[in-house]
């Protein structure tokens, strides 16, 4: 059920290029780009992983920041934030268990297309009582997968394939892909960068270490921080990235 600070859109054609499916990025006014002295080069993106499949995207609506946040379910355990205040919240297993969110952010759990402050949002069912999404703004596409525990349909994932920044949750267990499994997911969706989540810490303490994962990768990780800011002309042209976000709120 679509709330009332919800625009859903008409689903989209896919555009086809060299073989490869992608959603068309329709985030970004050129006109109002211009009239505030953006140029292509200077947008950037913050991500942090809060623990779980927890993530915060921070981006820019012309003047205005913009939080983006992805599953921000309350753990049993650790350290983690009693509210947010995003202007976009994103669920993957509906809002049972969430934490409170003030402000009236726009809410997106269900299945569709959905444009809020030119960030588009578009979701796909990512395997048994979860959804995937498709994130566009920036000029950067991001994958989360959510808690997703077994391989998406080839069907859908055409749909998400060839992403700038890809999170994967990669601790095993009940609610996570195995190392094995979410490598494997890896080499399907041929992400530019790859950012795993939802592994072992202070929420966690049962999921698998990052290690195994990427162990499985046999890469060596390009960082590993709190934090990471990417801008497009940043992300990799050939080789894969690896990167490892610490637990960080």
């Amino acid at each position: 059920m679509i709330s009332q600070n919800q625009r859903q859109l008409p689903i989209t054609p896919l555009l086809v290029k060299g073989g490869q499916i992608s959603v068309k990025n329709t985030c970004l006014n050129p006109k109002k780009m211009l009239k505030y002295g953006y140029k292509s080069n200077l947008f950037f993106m913050h991500i942090q992983w809060l623990g779980q499949t927890c993530v915060k995207l921070q981006t820019k609506n012309l003047d205005e920041d913009v939080v983006i946040l992805i599953d921000a379910y309350r753990p049993a355990k650790g350290d983690f934030p009693r509210s947010f205040s995003p202007q976009i919240a994103v669920f993957s297993h509906g809002q049972k268990e969430a934490v409170t969110l003030s402000q009236n952010p726009f809410v997106v759990d269900t299945l569709g297309e959905f444009e809020m402050k030119n960030v588009i949002v578009y979701s796909v069912p990512g395997g048994k009582d979860n959804l995937a999404f498709k994130i566009n703004s920036e000029n950067l596409s991001v994958v989360h997968l959510g808690k997703i525990t077994e391989k998406i349909d080839n069907g859908y994932l055409e749909k998400i394939s060839s992403p700038d920044i890809l999170l994967i949750p990669v601790g095993g267990g009940k609610e996570y892909l195995d190392a094995e499994t979410a490598a494997s997911l890896v080499t399907a969706l041929e992400p530019r960068i790859v950012i795993p989540i939802g592994y072992k810490c202070d929420t966690d303490p049962g999921a698998d270490p990052v290690a195994d994962f990427i162990k499985e990768m046999g890469l060596k990780p390009t960082l590993t921080d709190k934090k990471v800011i990417l801008k497009k002309k940043d992300l990799p042209q050939e080789e894969m990235q690896l990167m490892i976000l610490e637990k960080n709120y």
